[in-house]
Formats: C-alpha cells, sequence, structure tokens
C-alpha cells in the first residue's frame, strides 16, 4: 500500500520532530502494511511552516538515507500538504513547492474553519498549469459539512478528494463521518492517507484493521482495493 500523506518529514511542521521519531513512524506504517509513504509537509505561505522543495530534498536525503542504513525496507518519496492561496500556481512553477512525488498530482489544503472564497478560481489556475488538483481531507471543513453542494460543486468540475483514514472512525466528530460516508457512497473520494503526525498520535495505525472494515462496509471491497490502486499509481 501507499500513503499519500504523512508529516514524516522531521523539523519541518507539527510532525515528526527528529530522524528517530520518522523512523519509529515508518516502522509503524510498515507493521500494518505500507510499503510506500509520501512525505507532505504543509507548506503555508507566511507562516514557520513554509520549508521549500530545497530544503525538504536535503532533509529527505538524510532520512532517506538512515532507512537504508538501518535496511528498513520501505520507500520514501516527496511532496507537499500545500494551503491554498493565490501564489500557489508560481510557487509550483518555481519548483518553491512540489506536487505529490513530482506527478502531475498536488495535494491541497483549504481553510477549516473559515469560508472558502474565491477557491475554484485558485484551483482553475493551478490545473491550467497542467496540475490534477487533489483536496486533503475534505471531510474536516466547516463549509463542507455545512454544505454538501460545495463537495458536490467540486466534483463535477473534475477535482480529487484525498480522505484521512482515521475520519471513518469519528476521529475528527460525527459530522465528518456523515459527510465522509456521503462522498464514500457517490465514489466522491479518489485516494486515502493517514495525515500521520507524531508518534504519540497513532491513532490510524493503531486502528488500522478496523479502520479498513469499515470503509469497505461502505463502499465494498472493489472501490476500497481502486483507491488504493490510485494511492500506488503515485509512486
Amino acid at each position: 500500500m501507499t500513503d499519500v500523506h504523512s508529516h514524516i518529514l522531521f523539523g519541518i511542521d507539527d510532525g515528526s520532530r527528529t530522524i528517530s521519531e520518522s523512523i519509529e513512524l515508518l516502522k509503524k506504517l510498515k507493521s500494518v502494511g505500507f510499503n510506500n509513504v509520501i512525505l507532505t509537509p504543509h507548506f503555508i505561505l507566511d507562516s514557520t511552516y513554509n520549508s521549500n522543495y530545497e530544503a525538504n530534498i536535503k532533509i529527505y536525503n538524510e532520512l532517506k538515507e538512515r532507512l537504508l542504513n538501518e535496511n528498513i525496507d520501505i520507500n520514501i518519496y516527496l511532496g507537499n500538504e500545500i494551503f491554498i492561496d493565490k501564489n500557489v500556481p508560481t510557487l509550483l512553477e518555481k519548483n518553491i513547492i512540489t506536487s505529490l512525488n513530482r506527478t502531475k498530482y498536488v495535494l491541497v489544503e483549504f481553510p477549516m474553519h473559515n469560508k472558502l472564497l474565491n477557491i475554484e478560481d485558485i484551483l482553475y489556475e493551478i490545473r491550467s498549469k497542467g496540475y490534477e488538483v487533489v483536496i486533503a481531507h475534505p471531510e474536516r471543513y466547516d463549509a463542507f459539512k455545512e454544505d454538501y453542494s460545495i463537495v458536490d460543486t467540486l466534483r463535477e468540475d473534475g477535482f480529487l478528494f484525498q480522505s484521512n483514514y482515521s475520519s471513518i472512525l469519528g476521529y475528527y466528530g460525527k459530522d465528518s463521518i456523515k459527510l465522509l460516508k456521503y462522498m464514500l457512497k457517490r465514489h466522491y473520494i479518489d485516494f486515502l492517507g493517514t495525515d500521520i503526525h507524531r508518534i504519540e498520535k497513532t491513532y490510524v495505525i493503531d486502528n488500522f484493521k478496523k479502520i479498513e472494515k469499515h470503509i469497505i462496509k461502505v463502499t465494498g471491497s472493489e472501490y476500497y482495493n481502486k483507491i488504493q490502486l490510485n494511492n500506488n499509481k503515485l509512486v
């Protein structure tokens, strides 16, 4: 399996703090069946979470070398979780931020609690540069939970969605479960990710088999397997 959303690149954002913590998190992911992990540190312009690709690749290479030295058989790749901003298309062009494993797929995050203003203009601008927009954890946004038609419209417009595994068990509340089930039943979810951050917060790994059963109960195994294939295509 491939995890398309994680915060395991150490010392970058609110995720892993040290290389040792990153190693332990990767071992845990490996233990539940993940062979590939895309590292997607936050990029939020004008914040402390603004490490660029050049800085990230150095840390990535250090982590990759450590995995080799310790004979840990798991593949890592680099990406970003990019907070929506009018400058994102330019930042992608300048290689300041990056898509998921240098594919055409860009993981984009929205404000959790604020109204979403003019976001579609930015999404279309990203698409005009040759990318496919993947909206991270849609089930978590208040605007979506309050108005499902926003999700429907984004889907009709061809935008993609990545859900967090743990949402199905209520990790982000009942409203998130409700929206996720709505999206799963309509086959809106294209990718799944752990969104794992720190060693003391491994709920998604500790409950992974239960999570899979709950998702399959909603979608059926055929659609769940299709999502896994989508994940694997990114590496």
